[in-house]
C-alpha cells in the first residue's frame, strides 16, 4: 500500500518501521518475547469479553492474536492493518470462519465498506502516531453502531514518560524494547493522561471508563485502557 506523502515524515516512518520489522514482530508474538504482554494481553481480552460484543473491529490488528482469542469466544471479528505482511501472517494463523482480514490504512478506514456495522472497535497498542490516531477514531465511529464501544489499550503515560518532560510530542522507541530482531528505532507520539482523556472524549465518542492494569511484579501501571461510547449523530441512518 502506498504511503500518504502528505503526512508528517514521522507518521510515514512508523509504517516503514513496521513494514521492515513485520517478521520480527510475528516472531516476538509467537515466542512470547515481550514480558509485559502477559499482563496486557489478559487485560484487553478480559475488558472486551466483559463488554459482551458480538461483532468487533480490531484496528491495527497486526498478526491477529487478539482476533484469534476473541473468535474462540464466538465473537465475529474483522481485523485491519496497513502492513500487508502482518495481514498475511494473520491469514496464515486465523483459520476461524468468524475472522475477516483487510489491508487498510487508518486514513482509509472512514470510507471502508464492511458487510455489517460493529458493536465494538478495539485499538490494542495500535495508536502510535499523531494525526493517524484522529483518522482511526473517526473511522471507528463510522464503523461502529450508535451506542457501540471503543476500547483502547495503550502505554500508560506514567510509565512511558521515563525521564523525559511530561508533555505531548514525538519520541523514538528502541526496537530492542519490542523483542529481538527489531532493526530500527521507530517514532511514536507521546500523550499525557489528560490528552488521552480529552482525545477519546471528543468527536463522536464519550469516555465511559478508565482502567489501569497493574504489572504483576512492580505494581505500576502496565497499560492504560480507555472505554468510550459511540454517540448518535445526524448522519446515522434511522433504526
Amino acid at each position: 500500500m502506498a504511503h500518504d506523502t502528505q503526512r508528517l515524515p514521522a507518521e510515514n516512518a512508523i509504517l516503514e518501521a513496521w513494514h521492515d520489522n513485520a517478521a520480527a514482530w510475528v516472531h516476538a508474538i509467537h515466542q512470547h518475547g515481550i514480558a509485559s504482554r502477559r499482563t496486557t494481553d489478559r487485560a484487553i481480552v478480559d475488558t472486551v469479553l466483559d463488554c459482551g460484543p458480538e461483532r468487533v473491529l480490531d484496528i491495527g490488528c497486526g498478526e491477529g492474536w487478539l482476533l484469534r482469542a476473541l473468535a474462540a469466544e464466538d465473537i465475529a471479528c474483522t481485523g485491519i492493518d496497513a502492513v500487508p505482511e502482518l495481514i498475511e501472517a494473520a491469514r496464515e494463523k486465523c483459520v476461524n470462519p468468524n475472522v475477516e482480514l483487510k489491508v487498510c490504512a487508518y486514513e482509509d478506514l472512514v470510507d471502508a465498506e464492511f458487510d455489517e456495522p460493529f458493536d465494538m472497535a478495539v485499538c490494542n497498542f495500535s495508536l502510535l502516531g499523531e494525526d493517524s490516531v484522529d483518522d482511526a477514531l473517526a473511522g471507528a465511529a463510522r464503523a461502529v453502531v450508535p451506542g457501540g464501544l471503543l476500547v483502547i489499550q495503550t502505554l500508560h503515560p506514567l510509565t512511558a514518560c521515563g525521564d523525559r518532560p511530561y508533555i505531548d510530542g514525538w519520541r523514538s522507541a528502541s526496537g530492542a524494547c519490542l523483542g529481538s530482531g527489531f532493526q530500527d528505532d521507530a517514532p511514536w507520539y507521546f500523550r499525557t493522561l489528560g490528552r488521552w482523556l480529552e482525545l477519546v472524549n471528543s468527536g463522536d465518542w464519550h469516555l465511559a471508563a478508565v482502567e489501569e492494569p497493574l504489572d504483576d511484579n512492580h505494581y505500576l501501571p502496565a497499560s492504560l485502557i480507555l472505554i468510550a461510547i459511540r454517540q448518535p449523530t445526524d448522519d446515522d441512518p434511522e433504526l
